[in-house]
């Protein structure tokens, strides 16, 4: 994997950081401070997905120090970041997972705000205007997954903020 270019915290650097800690208090601080981390990570890189068995992968590689963390204590952090509504298994062995740095209630927030700003209700916009357009560029949801956007997209049809389309000829969202 490419260098990344992101100040790490200190603990990064702090080889006991890669090992789950026994005394509860201290761990709960490690297992806080990683939680951070990933969101930090990715939000920065803008990273939506986290396979658990890419070792390379610098956020849980320090190869300065030669620390990794183990997968089953990454999968612990990413369940727990589940219970806050920032990461979700893509699949039933928990070996991929999607991320978010901000809740889906909050992107749909963040959408639908931009969405009022832009004087968009009423209209429809497509998944690739929303996420890929060069007006966009500057945009926190600039480059979401699609399969993240929809997600979005359904908490605002479940608000009744917005229709879904995922037509074969259209896949976008008509706000209101």
């Amino acid at each position: 994997m490419p260098e990344v270019d992101m100040d790490w915290p200190w603990q990064y650097n702090f080889p006991p950081f890669y090992t789950l800690q026994q005394h509860p208090e201290t761990r709960a601080k490690q297992v806080d401070a990683w939680k951070s981390l990933i969101l930090n990570y990715c939000e920065q890189t803008k990273t939506y997905t986290i396979d658990v068995r890419e070792t390379e992968n610098p956020l849980f590689n320090n190869t300065t120090i030669n620390r990794k963390l183990d997968g089953g204590v990454i999968t612990s952090i990413l369940s727990e970041l589940q219970r806050t509504g920032n990461a979700c298994p893509i699949d039933k062995n928990k070996h991929r997972w999607e991320i978010y740095w901000h809740t889906i209630e909050e992107w749909a927030a963040i959408i639908y705000d931009f969405v009022n700003e832009r004087g968009l209700q009423n209209t429809v916009v497509t998944l690739y205007e929303l996420t890929q357009s060069e007006d966009n560029k500057e945009l926190m949801f600039y480059g979401m997954h699609r399969e993240v956007l929809i997600k979005v997209l359904r908490e605002l049809e479940n608000q009744r903020k917005c229709e879904l389309i995922l037509d074969d000829d259209v896949e976008g969202a008509k706000f209101f």
